[in-house]
């Protein structure tokens, strides 16, 4: 299940806005379908970026995958906690496992995004 005060991109990524900043995320989906997170490659802070850029990596046992911006910004803290223990991800993806925390350049970006029940519809079209 989705938390309904978050905002999803199609890239499987989420945002929880407060203000002018959004912590960011993987699914919950998008961890399950990596399997086992072995290693992530966390954005750098200050790094700029646009909405669908790759910000990271994350490497699990099955695959390399790219980390997609939902959003444009700034990227004012990374969850450095991660680096030690990626299995964070696995075990908590919305609470413990969040992967930044970026200034946001353009709120408005916001209305290009999912809410909870846009994204378990996408998911069920992407699984066909």
């Amino acid at each position: 299940m989705n938390p309904d005060d978050l905002k999803y991109h199609k890239e499987h990524t989420w945002v929880k806005v407060s203000g002018k900043k959004a912590i960011v995320g993987i699914t919950d989906y998008a961890q399950n379908a990596l399997g086992d997170i072995v290693y992530i490659d966390l954005p750098e802070v200050d790094m700029d970026f646009e909405i669908n850029s790759e910000i990271g990596e994350i490497e699990s046992t099955k695959a390399t995958s790219s980390i997609i911006a939902p959003l444009s910004g700034r990227v004012i803290k990374v969850n450095e906690d991660l680096s030690e223990s990626p299995e964070i991800i696995n075990e908590d993806p919305y609470v413990r496992g969040w992967i930044a925390i970026l200034e946001i350049d353009d709120i408005s970006e916001l209305d290009d995004l999912m809410d909870s029940s846009e994204y378990e519809k996408y998911v069920e079209e992407e699984a066909k």
